[in-house]
């Protein structure tokens, strides 16, 4: 059995010693040593914290989560955002700081109570918010969205939004609106982006993706007709392309990847790659 060196958990904050990553909208604190800080050290620093959550364990090390008002300057450290991790780092680190952006956002999100607008506080031993005044419970949320690869034969359908780095393509993404059905997200997104039709889709495997809080359905789906017509304004580019002929690609470590990467090897016969979770 793999023991896992990154298990998320609602760690009690009233607890002394311990891990701490501290976050802000400019991303994570980091110094030559890493995002890890011995969490007494840190709060010596006199940082602006807005708030703290006990995230986890890491190696068997309970881990906290400075949520900071601003991004204050903190001798031999740096802000690093988090997508830097996920393509240059290690991967439980990026799980680690992935789970801790999601709850540190949610938390700055939900200082105030969305029905009656009183403050709110921190529920002991739960991940929620409640409000002292209506009493109303507020929890993460997470956004399910899809994304689909669309194949015929040796050719892949790939895009490119206007915010993505110049060249890359990938599959075809969107979130799921209000009483649809991910397959049926699936289908209107790709009418909505490309104009095409699919068909035989097959749910290929989910991805939590924390910007902020998404969770990425990825989806399988074979051609059924029409020409592509991008989508003025979310699409600038949308084509075919074969296997042996692709433009760059997204990060290894997305789903988006995974997706194609999975095609390919099985058009090609090779071994199958496995989804980073």
């Amino acid at each position: 059995m793999i023991k896992e060196r990154w298990l998320p958990s609602v760690t009690d904050t009233s607890q002394p010693g311990g891990w701490a990553v501290v976050h802000c909208k400019q991303g994570f604190l980091v110094d030559d040593n890493g995002v890890l800080f011995p969490r007494e050290w840190l709060r010596r620093q006199e940082l602006d914290v807005l708030m703290e959550h006990g995230v986890g364990h890491f190696d068997g090390e309970p881990v906290y989560l400075f949520e900071l008002r601003q991004a204050d300057e903190l001798g031999g450290c740096r802000w690093q955002g988090l997508r830097q991790f996920m393509l240059e780092g290690d991967y439980d680190i990026f799980k680690m700081l992935g789970y801790a952006a999601q709850v540190g956002t949610w938390g700055r999100q939900h200082r105030f109570c969305g029905n009656c607008g009183a403050a709110t506080r921190q529920v002991p031993g739960e991940r929620a918010m409640v409000c002292v005044d209506c009493e109303l419970q507020h929890y993460p949320r997470l956004s399910p969205s899809m994304i689909v690869l669309v194949t015929r034969g040796d050719d892949l359908l790939l895009a490119r939004s206007p915010r993505f780095v110049t060249g890359m393509y990938s599959a075809l993404a969107g979130f799921v609106e209000p009483g649809e059905s991910a397959e049926e997200c699936v289908i209107r997104e790709v009418r909505e982006e490309v104009q095409v039709e699919i068909r035989n889709i097959q749910y290929v495997g989910s991805q939590c993706w924390p910007f902020p809080h998404s969770m990425m359905l990825g989806f399988h789906a074979e051609y059924a007709g029409g020409d592509i017509v991008p989508q003025p304004g979310e699409i600038e580019d949308a084509r075919w392309f074969s296997i042996h002929d692709l433009p760059p690609l997204p990060a290894p470590r997305s789903i988006a990847r995974h997706l194609i990467d999975l095609y390919l090897a099985r058009r090609l016969g090779h071994a199958e790659p496995v989804l980073p979770g």
